[in-house]
């Protein structure tokens, strides 16, 4: 039975797609398509896709090499599963109508099979329903992508595809909804979360933390870690430093001034934590390194995101030297304890989107983006206090959700290899491959 769902599922989808086989709207109202927006959002598009094989080349470096493989694949496969959850229902469900008004989660049937998605602008805007739902498509892939290098080395295959499934539809999707959509309880609340603090890395950061603590430690985890290739982290690097461009100034939705802001506070934030990494591991008496300045960008990238299209230029060297820093303390409290979080997921992703949403609530102003609010930096304390509000609502719904989604994946299938099969490799006993 366990061999036939799968394919059973993917038989579904095809005769889903034969009873809905167009995605015109039925009254097609006048459009206000921007061709130069549309071109810059196709290729943000293509950018954040970028982002996931990059992960999988940073991750992939990262842990031994009788695990490259399948660690690269766990990222991969989310291209493929998490699209079609999204195409079926998923993007429905995040950005549909809302239900009962309570800005929780979207009605399904909106743009079920990608349904009423030509032909009508997102929301009156200047691109089109199908290419906004393509754009947030790619940040639903890199999510759960994410958590993976937490539970690196020890998660059979198979499970790891139901956890992933579930993490998308309980935890992924209502956030979305919630933070983005505009009958969103954040969006209405007054979070702002330019492309993701909250939504993707928050999320995923909590779910790690979870998945570290559930799966526990790995078999000879004591053991000194030798990185498979750390050639793989720096490309990695440079590929998801590349997409994100695409992940925060595609954000703006259009080719403009916010758009602009969005990629200069981008890279000044990555640049600026790569160096804080390396300068901090220097006063802790540590050589400089490829892995630390490796990390320490993609810390600030991953700081820089909530705040990218709502903070000056000068604000996100501040983003990117502090978050830098306080994730380095994490990771290093973390190495303390019995938390084998394997490539420290929630100290880099968790920890640094909690204080980029921080820093957002410090450091947003109005003369940036008029859509936004003015930060405690400029004289106003709503903003941070909805900030810290909704920092402590998602990281409780993302860590409990993850810690009880991980449990029903285990009754469903059994989430760790045997100590032999982790002994092997995974790649070896989840796939027949190996370097």
């Amino acid at each position: 039975m366990k061999k036939i769902v799968p394919f059973g599922i993917l038989v579904i989808v095809v005769i889903l797609a034969f009873m809905y086989p167009g995605n015109v709207a039925a009254a097609k109202p006048a459009t206000t398509y921007n061709g130069a927006d549309i071109a810059w959002m196709l290729i943000s598009t293509a950018l954040v896709l970028l982002m996931t094989p990059g992960l999988a080349f940073f991750y992939g470096g990262m842990v031994r090499k009788k695990n490259v493989i399948s660690t690269m694949l766990q990222s991969f496969v989310c291209m493929g599963l998490i699209t079609i959850i999204w195409v079926v229902f998923g993007f429905s469900m995040a950005f549909g109508d809302d239900i009962g008004g309570l800005g929780l989660i979207g009605n399904p049937k909106s743009f079920f099979m990608m349904q009423n998605t030509l032909g009508v602008a997102w929301l009156g805007g200047t691109i089109p329903v199908i290419l906004f739902a393509m754009f947030q498509l790619k940040f639903a892939v890199i999510t759960p992508a994410l958590i993976t290098g937490a539970f690196a080395e020890r998660i059979r295959f198979n499970s790891y595809l139901i956890f992933i499934t579930l993490f998308i539809i309980v935890i992924y999707i209502p956030l979305a909804h919630a933070t983005w959509h505009p009958q969103g309880i954040f969006f209405k609340y007054g979070v702002l979360d330019f492309a993701g603090g909250t939504v993707v890395h928050m999320s995923a950061g909590w779910a790690a933390l979870a998945s570290a603590l559930y799966l526990k430690k790995r078999t000879g985890a004591e053991e000194i870690h030798t990185p498979a290739r750390i050639s793989y982290v720096i490309l990695g690097t440079g590929l998801l430093w590349f997409g994100w461009f695409g992940f925060n100034a595609g954000s703006a939705l259009g080719a403009g001034e916010l758009a602009a802001t969005a990629l200069a506070t981008t890279t000044t934030a990555s640049a600026a934590a790569a160096m804080s990494w390396i300068f901090f591991d220097i006063l802790r008496g540590k050589k400089p390194s490829a892995m630390g300045a490796c990390i320490g960008a993609v810390v600030g990238l991953v700081a820089v995101t909530p705040a990218a299209g709502y903070i000056t230029v000068s604000s996100s060297l501040i983003v990117g030297i502090v978050a830098a820093v306080v994730s380095n303390l994490v990771v290093i409290w973390r190495s303390k304890t019995n938390i084998d979080d394997t490539l420290d997921v929630f100290p880099c992703h968790g920890v640094g989107g909690m204080v980029g949403m921080l820093m957002t609530g410090i450091f947003a102003t109005k003369a940036v983006n008029s859509a936004g609010a003015e930060g405690l930096a400029y004289g106003e304390t709503t903003l941070f206090v909805k900030h810290v509000v909704a920092l402590v609502a998602v990281s409780v719904f993302a860590f409990v959700g993850a810690f009880i989604l991980l449990k029903v994946t285990d009754l469903i299938s059994p989430l760790r290899v045997t100590p032999e099969e982790e002994l092997a490799g995974l790649d070896v006993t989840q796939h027949d491959e190996e370097l």
